[in-house]
């Protein structure tokens, strides 16, 4: 009952920080958005616990320090932006090794994975070249890297899914392109230089990262039952 509680108040908080990007009222958004995944943590760990499911404290630590990029990306300036890109590069690196016990590498096939890869990083490069004309350059190259921890969290999703075929594991893969999905459409709102390239621009960020976080987490809460 208080893990449904907690999904209903990530659900509302999301809903008002959704309209919020909608009208693109910045302050109103900075309100709600260190709410958003307290609320989708403690629906993860009350859900496990009443499952009676050890809890997956690599699972905490990746929400947690989801949670640590939202609030630092909240300060304009290129410099809050780059700590936010380190807080959410340690999340990517930790959402992989949530992934990594799920996996029979054995099994991987890896003809569907490397092709994928190449998808991946060719996307990423595309997005960078889009915005290298209006970043500062220090930041081109981190920000590919950056892209390319977030391709590779991708790709050890779909292993994930290539050897653990279903629904749980489905959900968590489709998580993890919401999220690649939001950090390219990011960095094209913060620096490509037509702002008007995405639509309703942080509106569009944060429906595909929200739905990203939830997806990935109830994806492997349900895979680990």
């Amino acid at each position: 009952m208080v893990a449904y509680i907690f999904l209903a108040l990530f659900i509302v908080a999301s809903a008002v920080h959704l309209y919020h990007s909608w009208t693109d009222e910045s302050k109103k958004r900075a309100i709600t958005k260190p709410m958003l995944l307290i609320f989708l943590l403690a629906y993860y760990i009350f859900a496990a616990l009443a499952a009676g499911e050890e809890l997956n404290y690599v699972l905490i630590a990746a929400i947690a320090t989801s949670w640590l990029g939202d609030v630092l990306l909240i300060p304009k300036g290129n410099g809050w932006f780059t700590a936010g890109g380190i807080s959410f590069l340690i999340s990517h690196i930790t959402f992989i090794l949530v992934y990594v016990p799920n996996i029979k590498f054995a099994e991987v096939k890896w003809y569907f994975v490397a092709p994928l890869a190449v998808v991946y990083l060719a996307i990423a490069l595309k997005i960078i070249l889009a915005v290298k004309k209006n970043t500062p350059k220090i930041m081109v190259v981190p920000m590919y890297l950056y892209l390319i921890a977030n391709s590779t969290m991708n790709i050890f999703a779909f292993m994930q899914l290539l050897t653990n075929w279903g629904a749980a594991a489905l959900i968590a893969y489709i998580g993890a392109v919401m999220f690649f999905t939001s950090d390219c459409t990011l960095f094209l709102v913060r620096y490509h230089e037509k702002k008007d390239i995405i639509f309703k621009r942080h509106f569009t960020v944060m429906l595909t990262y929200l739905l990203g976080e939830a997806l990935i987490t109830v994806g492997i809460l349900l895979l680990n039952r």
